[in-house]
């Protein structure tokens, strides 16, 4: 599918809805911290998240919330985070899916992989 470059909502929408696989995970990436920026001495603004990350909302009702990642939905462009959920009637805790552009990564496992995404 075509990367669009239309303003209207509509197109944006139909766009995340069937691109494919490569270009989702552009769309999973997550802001990194400025301290983390301090820390790993890098330019770059994002990064794709991974299970595992720790990160921190910045938007919301639970702003300032920070937890691990604990799933990345790639079907629905959505990720979850532990200690983020709501209860049902039946009393059961089900995770809430967050949109990525929510939150920003303060910490996380940065393997020889992934630092040299961050150094290209």
């Amino acid at each position: 599918m075509k990367r669009t470059s239309s303003k209207k909502p509509r197109k944006q929408r139909r766009f995340r809805r069937k691109a494919e696989l490569h270009l989702r995970k552009n769309v999973l990436k997550v802001h990194i911290s400025k301290e983390l920026k301090k820390k790993l001495k890098t330019r770059k603004r994002t990064i794709l998240v991974n299970k595992g990350d720790r990160v921190r909302l910045i938007t919301g009702s639970r702003k300032g919330h920070e937890g691990r990642v604990i799933d990345v939905d790639y079907k629905r462009l959505k990720i979850y985070i532990e200690g983020i959920s709501r209860v049902n009637s039946r009393g059961n805790d089900n995770p809430i899916p967050i949109d990525p552009s929510n939150v920003e990564l303060i910490d996380g496992n940065f393997n020889k992989d992934r630092l040299r995404i961050l150094n290209r």
